[in-house]
């Protein structure tokens, strides 16, 4: 009959093993690794022409992030298309409860759908939606509110465009490496 006390120790021996055992086939690699290309697929990406001003930001800061600052590749391999909307609202809506000289809590909401595609065989890659708040405080002044909500509108823009950005990048890590063209004379 086997001890007691070797029981426990037995256990944690076979668990342990089973653990090993476990992650000894896990693949996990960072992502933006260079072995694993991403960032050369993220330099040939293209984004669609905006339409409004948040779209505007969104686009330049993906422009951004993913060129590393060189700009939109010349040939591009994949292609997002972005829609981007905002809203911007109080976080108390009763007003009856708010003093007039005092700013109102309130929040602006930036959402941003977008379609990723590959370009040589127009496969679509992903299809998404993704959104971001900035909280903000509107004062009773014309101008004051409106700049606290072009202000709340440009942080939610940046934080949007990091999430698709990173949606992106697990996109594209999934995708065979791009065809670099032949050295020529």
């Amino acid at each position: 009959m086997p001890d007691r006390s070797s029981l426990p120790r037995r256990s944690a021996l076979l668990l342990g093993l089973a653990l090993c055992a476990g992650l000894a086939g896990c693949q996990v690699r960072p992502l933006y690794s260079q072995a694993g290309g991403v960032q050369p697929k993220l330099a040939s990406v293209s984004f669609s022409q905006p339409t409004s001003r948040v779209e505007q930001v969104v686009r330049n800061e993906l422009v951004f992030l993913v060129a590393g600052g060189a700009g939109e590749p010349l040939k591009p391999a994949y292609d997002v298309t972005l829609h981007v909307t905002s809203t911007a609202s109080n976080v108390l809506d009763d007003d009856g409860l708010v003093d007039q000289d005092v700013p109102v809590a309130g929040r602006v909401q930036v959402t941003g759908s977008y379609t990723i595609k590959r370009i040589s065989d127009d496969k679509v890659l992903k299809s998404s939606e993704h959104s971001s708040v900035a909280l903000i405080d509107v004062s009773r002044q014309s101008y004051a509110k409106l700049r606290a909500i072009r202000d709340g509108e440009n942080r939610a823009s940046r934080e949007l465009a990091e999430f698709i950005r990173a949606d992106i990048a697990i996109v594209l890590a999934k995708e065979p490496p791009l065809q670099q063209p032949a050295w020529q004379k």
